[in-house]
């Protein structure tokens, strides 16, 4: 299954992070977490198909795409950077198993939150939020998504750890055992990762060391 969608605004998130919003098709649905595959209705991308994470709500009137740009070389993401409203995006059928399963811990390195503003926004809505904590690592304080909107969202249930800036209002640092092991209370609850594979394999390696059941760290596989 293929749908055209005509993009309906971009709204700036990081110096290298846009939040694409488009057109909805009817009876278009997905369960927050969830992702498709995208493509730019451009003569020489159509078939360059690339996974992004909805960062929208089955309620909301568009679909959005949160989107990090890579522009030092010529791929689909600077290809996205370029396009203006009115351009046009082609999505696929709704896929993966990232998903909420009940209250716990979101791990997430950079644009690997994208899963999670979904989760997190819906949780939020259903007055869900409370139980729930993020661990968000990126490298300086100008890389972080929605930083105003996690941080009224959460308060003091987020931290951000800041990866190469000691100078960091936040925490400055990495998410490693000794992290997990003074922030998380309880190891019996539900893990959702996503990040780059590395920080998601290491992840799993600590938690399970640290006593994390396998059947409650959700990751895409």
């Amino acid at each position: 299954m293929e749908k055209v969608i005509k993009i309906k605004s971009i709204i700036p998130r990081t110096h290298d992070v846009r939040s694409y919003r488009c057109e909805r098709p009817e009876g278009y649905h997905f369960i927050p977490g969830q992702a498709t595959d995208v493509s730019i209705n451009k003569d020489g991308w159509k078939d360059e198909k690339r996974p992004f994470t909805f960062t929208s709500l089955n309620d909301d009137e568009y679909l959005e795409f949160t989107i990090k740009s890579y522009t030092d070389h010529e791929g689909v993401t600077n290809q996205l950077y370029q396009l203006k409203e009115g351009d046009e995006l082609i999505i696929r059928d709704v896929w993966g198993a990232i998903e909420y399963k009940g209250p716990g811990y979101f791990i997430a390195g950079g644009a690997g939150i994208t899963p999670f503003i979904a989760i997190l926004r819906q949780l939020k809505k259903d007055g869900r939020l409370e139980d729930n904590q993020l661990f968000f690592s990126n490298k300086t304080d100008r890389d972080i998504i929605s930083e105003d909107e996690f941080n009224s969202m959460l308060g003091d249930k987020v931290t951000h750890v800041i990866t190469h800036d000691p100078s960091t209002r936040y925490y400055a640092g990495r998410i490693d055992e000794a992290f997990l092991k003074e922030k998380v209370k309880d190891f019996r609850r539900h893990f959702y990762l996503c990040g780059p594979d590395p920080m998601v394999q290491a992840m799993q390696q600590i938690l399970s060391k640290l006593g994390a059941s396998p059947d409650a760290v959700v990751f895409e596989k």
